[in-house]
């Protein structure tokens, strides 16, 4: 028998607030038969929301009053210090008293990151957490890719770490038994990159724990050479944002393209369906949630601007990580690797 889960959602958080993140909150409870859901946030907004969606008085559904809401252009160690009672907060307090399993929230990225790892602190011989999140690839698979933005610069050790926690990923997500881990780099070769990247590739191709697959390049992200690719903060946020634009730019062009004749028109009423199957899986609404991976307690950040399908896909990647209890198995790993390195 499946065992009952409990998250915590901010509800304030991203753009939209209640408007996207009560229906899929219902959406969720309603998929899932052992969830229960915390709604941190004003408990009025969330009533009257609640309302209006005729859950008032769903069994699985607990709201949880803040006073305070982190703003999307706050401070990080503004809204550390002066907001104890926001709703982000509230939520990840929930998971470090353990009475939650996984916090969701589309606010503040630097605000949670902060608050994130002052609540739950980070595993043992974790340096930094990382953002990590699951992108398609040609062949229908998947490909995790870290950090996502959560450390702008890092050092060969850490590099090393997120190469260990994304491999877990893999293992527990999406059952890889022995995912291939690669660092992204400006060429494949074992002399081109900075120091601090063939230092990493050396302690990885030493590593018996990780199937270490060498450098891959930005246009093999997507090509299924690897199932995890690690980066720094800076460069994978720059190579997710510019994912996420070329996929929507394309599409826009398709769709400006079969407005310029009658003709066009007809073809495009014969190709636009399957186009927009193809790019529906480059849609961030699909793959939306980017875990903050190496603390102690499970932390799962969907988009600032992300509609309810959007989040709704952020409650889904923290279920599954709650089943499989993800920090307990980086939190193994890395006291495996850390005891081979010293043998």
């Amino acid at each position: 028998m499946m065992r009952d889960i409990r998250i915590a959602l901010d509800m304030m958080g991203g753009d939209y607030g209640p408007r996207s993140t009560i229906p899929a909150a219902i959406r969720a409870v309603d998929k899932y038969p052992n969830l229960h859901l915390f709604l941190c946030g004003h408990s009025q907004s969330i009533h009257t929301f609640l309302n209006k969606h005729n859950a008032l008085a769903h069994p699985r559904l607990t709201i949880v009053h803040a006073e305070q809401v982190v703003n999307q252009d706050e401070r990080p160690d503004l809204a550390l210090r002066r907001k104890p009672q926001s709703s982000m907060r509230k939520a990840l307090e929930l998971v470090e008293q353990e009475q939650a399993d996984a916090c969701v929230s589309s606010g503040n990225t630097g605000a949670l990151l902060a608050i994130a790892r002052y609540v739950l602190k980070t595993l043992p011989g974790i340096k930094r957490p990382a953002l990590i999140s699951a992108l398609p690839t040609y062949e229908n698979e998947k490909v995790f890719l870290l950090d996502l933005g959560a450390n702008i610069h890092q050092c060969s050790d850490t590099l090393f770490q997120f190469a260990v926690m994304g491999s877990v990923m893999a293992t527990e997500v999406e059952q890889i038994e022995s995912p291939r881990v690669a660092l992204l780099n400006v060429g494949s070769e074992d002399i081109k990159g900075s120091a601090h990247l063939k230092e990493a590739a050396l302690k990885l191709t030493n590593c018996k724990e990780i199937n270490y697959v060498g450098f891959a390049e930005g246009n093999e992200i997507f090509s299924g050479k690897a199932d995890v690719i690690v980066c720094d903060g800076f460069v994978g946020n720059v190579a997710l944002k510019t994912i996420e634009g070329v996929a929507k730019l394309i599409l826009s062009k398709i769709k400006a393209l079969s407005e310029r004749s009658f003709l066009s028109k007809i073809l495009a009423g014969i190709l636009l369906p399957g186009i927009k199957k193809l790019f529906s899986k480059m849609n961030p609404d699909q793959y939306n949630g980017a875990s903050l991976v190496g603390l102690r307690g499970i932390v799962v950040k969907s988009h600032g601007n992300a509609s309810s399908q959007a989040f709704f896909s952020a409650i889904k990647e923290a279920v599954k990580e709650a089943q499989r209890q993800v920090p307990h198995k980086i939190k193994d790993k890395v006291e495996q690797v850390l005891s081979d390195e010293k043998k």
